[in-house]
Order: C-alpha cells, then sequence, then structure tokens
C-alpha cells in the first residue's frame, strides 16, 4: 500500500532528514586515518539522541548498530566494528532517525586519507546518479525513469548498478512501498504522484554488480572484491522539480572546516 503524505507530514519528515544530515557531518568531523566504525556509530547514537531522535537501524530487524558502515568492497549494511579505517580507504555511513513519528535516511561515500583517483572517480559519478536519479523523480513521470537515469549514468562511465538492493518509499516506517530500484527502463512502473516520499539511493560498483553475502548475516559486499560507492537522499515528489529532504551541505561545511 502507497501512503501520501501531506505537506505537515513532509515537514516532520523533512526535519527528521535533516537530523540525519546534521549526524552524517558530525561523522564527517571524526572520520578519520585510525579511527574505529564503531567509534563513529556511538558519536553519532549519542548526537541523534542529544536532538531528540531515535537511531531508526538500531534494533531493527536485530540490527546491533546506530550507522551501517561499509568499507571498500563492502556495499550496503556493514555492522560497526574495532577495526581502524586506513589510509586510502573508502566508506559509505547510511544513518536513519525517527523524530516525531517520522523517519529520515541518507548516506555518504566518505575518502579516508590519500584515496586512488580511480575511487575517487566512483564516488563522484555515484553521487552524479543520485543527482539524476533526483531530477526524474517529479509528479507525472514513471518510477522507472528514476531508475533508467541512474542506470545509464552508471553504465556509460563503465560502472555496474547492484541489483538486489534498493531504495524505497519512507514515511511513518522506515521501509514503505514503492521499491525504488538503481536500474530500469524509461516509461516503466508506477506513475509518480505528489506526497509521494522516497529514498532514493545508488549502490554503484567498481567492478561486476554482482555480491554475496558476507557470514555475519547483513554486511553485502560486491563478489569480486572491487569498491562500491553508496549516496542517499531522502525526497518529496513534487510537481516541477523533488523537494530533497536530506542534504549534504552540512557534511561539506564539515569537510571544509577540517581542510581549512
Amino acid at each position: 500500500m502507497l501512503y501520501y503524505k501531506t505537506k505537515e507530514e513532509i515537514e516532520l519528515l523533512r526535519e527528521s532528514s535533516l537530523l540525519v544530515s546534521k549526524t552524517l557531518a558530525e561523522v564527517a568531523k571524526h572520520i578519520r586515518v585510525g579511527i574505529t566504525t564503531l567509534e563513529l556509530d556511538k558519536l553519532a547514537e549519542e548526537f541523534i539522541r542529544d536532538h531528540h531522535g531515535v537511531p531508526a537501524f538500531l534494533g531493527y530487524n536485530d540490527f546491533p548498530n546506530s550507522l551501517c558502515i561499509s568499507v571498500n568492497s563492502q556495499v550496503v549494511h556493514g555492522i560497526p566494528n574495532e577495526n581502524r579505517l586506513k589510509d586510502g580507504d573508502i566508506c559509505s555511513v547510511d544513518c536513519g532517525v525517527l523524530k516525531n513519528g517520522f523517519y529520515g535516511d541518507s548516506a555518504y561515500t566518505f575518502v579516508i586519507g590519500e584515496v586512488s583517483a580511480e575511487s575517487r572517480r566512483l564516488l563522484e559519478v555515484t553521487k552524479e546518479c543520485l543527482t539524476k536519479g533526483i531530477e526524474k523523480a517529479v509528479a507525472g513521470n514513471r518510477l522507472g525513469d528514476v531508475s533508467e537515469a541512474i542506470q545509464t549514468h552508471a553504465e556509460k562511465n563503465g560502472y555496474s548498478v547492484v541489483r538486489e538492493l534498493v531504495g524505497h518509499g519512507i514515511g511513518r516506517s522506515l521501509h514503505e512501498k514503492p521499491e525504488v530500484p538503481n536500474y530500469g527502463k524509461r516509461g516503466s512502473g508506477m506513475v509518480l504522484k505528489e506526497g509521494l516520499v522516497i529514498a532514493i539511493e545508488p549502490m554503484i560498483n567498481m567492478g561486476g554488480r554482482a555480491v554475496v553475502h558476507e557470514r555475519d548475516g547483513w554486511t553485502v559486499r560486491t563478489a569480486d572484491n572491487k569498491p562500491s560507492a553508496h549516496f542517499e537522499h531522502t525526497v518529496a515528489i513534487r510537481k516541477e522539480k523533488a523537494d530533497i529532504l536530506s542534504t549534504f551541505e552540512y557534511i561539506s561545511e564539515s569537510l571544509k572546516e577540517i581542510t581549512t
């Protein structure tokens, strides 16, 4: 069943989404060579609770932490641990919160230290894929238009699209209908209407599209062990232009502060 949101509900979703964005910006201030992903997780949980939110992932289907942190060939759902980030790593941080009865969800892939040009390019194209998908997320278009835009941009740059994992509707539940694949055919799927709120999240691999599940039951990594990148925004469908409820601006500000 599809749940269309009122203007008031979308503003509550925006509030939750911006708390996610601020949490990721807090992570950005501390993410560096030598820190453990568990330290980042604890920092994020504290920040969310201090701002009157609840970590959405903690306990979700028994997931043990507040963040999903996936390094290098890990695509998504990595469990924070005592491993220290190394120079040259890329690190996807996926965060969700519940606040005022509504969920927010966003993800960002960070570079750790000196990263190869190939990895930087993967991140750049994956972020562009997100932008291309959002550009198609307007009333009157079809869901397949969003999916096709992401897939076309990834593949034309020589990358592959993960197919087993998708974006999703979001609202009073973390995962609602519809599923939002990152591959598809233009003109296919449901018609997008105002009031629909979706999380668009390209997961793009440097190598092949095949993935495997690690033994922890959560972590998904590339089958060929090549790097993968992941960016995500929560978006409300509007008539002329999608309304992006989350933002990467806070992250950019944090990263700028570190380098100046």
